[in-house]
């Protein structure tokens, strides 16, 4: 081999190894960093609000926001993922939305009211609120808290669906048609599925359970609803 083609040569083997160190670096920032800078924020998050929410006893106006409305307003708790598994609940569903906690479907209904109030959260990557949302079982307690107080509901059902299968989060899930109604309070999750793939969605529904005024204090943050509670 002549020099030139041996210049070359080592030229492109450093451009592959600087190439390959990028790669790895991008990787440690993608599926680590960004987990450490979104729990520190989330943290941080649930901390103010629950600040917030502590000097409040009942809100003149019960739509009132606290904060900007670009910041997380309700702190969602699943006793299932763990004691003190506590995420912020933002505005959109944006990657930046979700970037800072769990999202909130623009458009689809508040904690507690008739329709499908629903919510969307990254399984890999920053934070990875919904992780292990295929460990929530049938009656499981997911809990929402607000500047009103909170709403429980109790997971109904599960499923896997296609990015396309948008009706999961139509007011009636399941149902876009026109003459479909809602009639209930329902609360749907939705997470890409499986790990590492945006493929699918994993899709959790739960059902209204109680809603509880801040001056009647917290809920219990038992794993799953009693069938005293309402849910057979």
């Amino acid at each position: 081999m002549s020099r030139s083609l041996s210049r070359v040569a080592g030229v492109i083997g450093e451009l592959l190894v600087a190439a390959g160190v990028l790669v790895a670096l991008f990787v440690v920032w993608q599926f680590w960093w960004t987990d450490v800078e979104s729990d520190r924020a989330q943290a941080a998050s649930v901390s103010s609000l629950s600040a917030q929410f502590a000097t409040v006893s009942e809100p003149a106006d019960d739509t009132a926001p606290v904060g900007h409305p670009a910041d997380a307003t309700a702190i969602v708790r699943i006793p299932r993922l763990g004691a003190d598994w506590a995420r912020p609940l933002v505005e959109g569903t944006t990657a930046d939305d979700l970037a800072r906690g769990l999202g909130h479907y623009v458009g689809t209904a508040e904690p507690g009211s008739i329709g499908n109030f629903a919510v969307a959260g990254h399984r890999t990557t920053y934070g990875k609120p919904l992780a292990d949302i295929d460990r929530l079982r049938d009656g499981d307690r997911i809990v929402v808290e607000t500047v009103k107080g909170w709403t429980v509901y109790a997971v109904s059902s599960h499923s896997i669906v296609l990015p396309s299968q948008g009706e999961v989060i139509a007011p009636v899930p399941g149902d876009v048609s026109r003459a479909a109604k809602p009639t209930e309070a329902v609360m749907t999750l939705t997470a890409c599925h499986p790990r590492y793939s945006a493929k699918q969605r994993y899709i959790v529904h739960a059902e209204l359970v109680e809603t509880r005024p801040r001056a009647s204090g917290a809920p219990s943050l038992d794993v799953a609803v009693t069938s005293a509670a309402g849910v057979s």
